[in-house]
């Protein structure tokens, strides 16, 4: 609930931004129903906090933290293509809060978040049919029986002839490789309107990072004859106007780390042939480093808000002598 709403009011900032920029009349409806949701999910955990004299964390607040009237950073299609693959996260993240909570209050809030999350994300969708944005995952042919695996060779990789893609590891590139495109566009657009050095040097390491991943991916999928999706970074303008703060942009970076690691960690899980393992798990190592100097950056500029922990039981016992 602490991530919620934190996540909430970065995203209620972004959103008012996207909303005093988007132009097409389609998408704009769309904006603002993403923003009304943000704010009434704040609105619910403040009650929720409150009720339990639970301390509201800081957060982010529009005032401070983003500046609605700079000049356009992204254009209509990357704000699009954005709140799709940002329904796509959360309704994911909220149907694993929802299968943790206990409370029945958590429970309903989790659970009323998976209905509008779930209706959210099939608008977007018709949304970008309707454009002809939507990416379809690449066509499997349909085969003539069920099978099993009679070989040791379906886990080799490494060496000599490889075997083709199964369906989840193909599912697993692709996805992996559309994130890496949003954040590498993302990236560009924050390193372009950030203040602090160590920051826009931060982000524009993040840009080479997700460019390199794509490559990797997109270069395995190609050995298969499997179209990579296209690039996003001519989706973002020339603007060197201060749009977001540094603090904002650093969570929002961090966040696509975390988010990485994770879909990382599960794509390995999904990919039996060893050289896909060995390379998630060389790409892991990169971004948990990068993770690393990104919270060094955080804590020395003190934007990074503590979340929730455990009693430390040794410092009670050294306080009670």
């Amino acid at each position: 609930m602490w991530a919620a709403y934190m996540n909430d009011c970065a995203l209620e900032c972004k959103l008012q931004y996207f909303l005093a920029k988007v132009s097409d009349g389609e998408i704009q409806p769309l904006v603002q129903q993403a923003l009304d949701l943000a704010q009434s999910h704040i609105i619910k955990l403040r009650d929720i906090f409150t009720n339990d004299n639970y301390p509201i964390p800081y957060g982010f607040k529009p005032s401070e933290d983003v500046d609605i009237n700079a000049p356009k950073l992204y254009s209509d299609d990357y704000i699009l293509r954005y709140l799709h693959q940002g329904a796509q996260i959360a309704l994911e993240a909220y149907s694993i809060s929802l299968s943790m909570a206990g409370r029945v209050d958590v429970f309903n809030y989790f659970s009323e978040c998976v209905y509008e999350q779930s209706g959210f994300l099939k608008t977007v969708n018709t949304v970008l049919q309707s454009k002809g944005l939507y990416i379809n995952m690449p066509y499997l042919p349909v085969p003539e029986s069920y099978d099993f695996v009679k070989s040791q060779n379906f886990l080799t990789g490494y060496f000599g002839e490889r075997r083709p893609l199964t369906g989840p590891e193909i599912i697993n590139l692709f996805g992996n490789y559309q994130r890496n495109a949003l954040g590498s566009a993302t990236m560009i657009g924050f390193s372009q309107v950030a203040k602090n050095s160590d920051v826009r040097k931060f982000l524009m390491r993040g840009k080479e990072i997700s460019q390199k991943h794509c490559e990797i991916f997109g270069s395995i999928l190609h050995e298969d004859d499997v179209p990579a999706p296209a690039k996003m970074d001519d989706s973002v303008t020339d603007s060197t106007t201060y749009t977001f703060s540094d603090k904002l942009m650093m969570f929002y970076s961090t966040g696509l780390i975390a988010l990485g690691v994770g879909f990382y960690g599960a794509s390995m899980s999904m990919s039996p042939r060893r050289d896909l393992g060995a390379t998630y798990n060389r790409l892991l190592n990169e971004i948990l480093k990068y993770a690393e100097d990104g919270a060094n950056i955080m804590i020395k500029n003190e934007w990074m808000e503590e979340p929730p922990r455990a009693l430390d039981r040794d410092e009670l016992a050294k306080k009670k002598k």
